[in-house]
């Protein structure tokens, strides 16, 4: 199995939490990221999101069907960041800071902890590999 995970872009403040939506600068960023995934995933990728809309927007930003999962709202642990992903194939989850970066530990450490994770970016981990690392400001 191969898991993506990235973090939103960049977000407006404010409240409710749920319903913040990309800034300008996050919504490019968002671009940025998804045209070098689209070039570097397989076919038959999945894209799983939260839902919240920052999130919903930053998966959006790769054109593709995107399946909304309660379980990746922000507070979501390890296993229901695993269990969203499912089993097989290559899946982008598209979540929150400190939970993937407490996933990235878990599944490249083995360990609990939180690997800080910037707005944007993604770690791309094959089995306990990983594949690369992106930030939307290298790109």
């Amino acid at each position: 199995m191969e898991i993506i995970l990235w973090r939103h872009a960049d977000a407006e403040d404010g409240a409710p939490d749920l319903e913040r939506k990309l800034t300008p600068r996050g919504r490019k960023d968002a671009e940025r990221v998804a045209k070098w995934l689209l070039r570097h995933l397989p076919d038959g990728f999945e894209v799983v999101a939260s839902p919240a809309a920052r999130a919903q927007e930053t998966a959006k930003a790769l054109h593709s069907k995107v399946r909304t999962d309660p379980r990746l709202a922000p507070g979501a642990s390890v296993q229901d960041i695993l269990k969203a992903a499912g089993r097989t194939g290559t899946v982008v989850v598209v979540g929150h800071q400190p939970d993937l970066g407490q996933a990235i530990a878990h599944l490249i450490g083995g360990t609990e902890g939180e690997w800080r994770l910037q707005k944007g970016a993604l770690w791309w981990i094959e089995d306990d590999l990983v594949k690369a690392v992106v930030s939307p400001d290298l790109l």
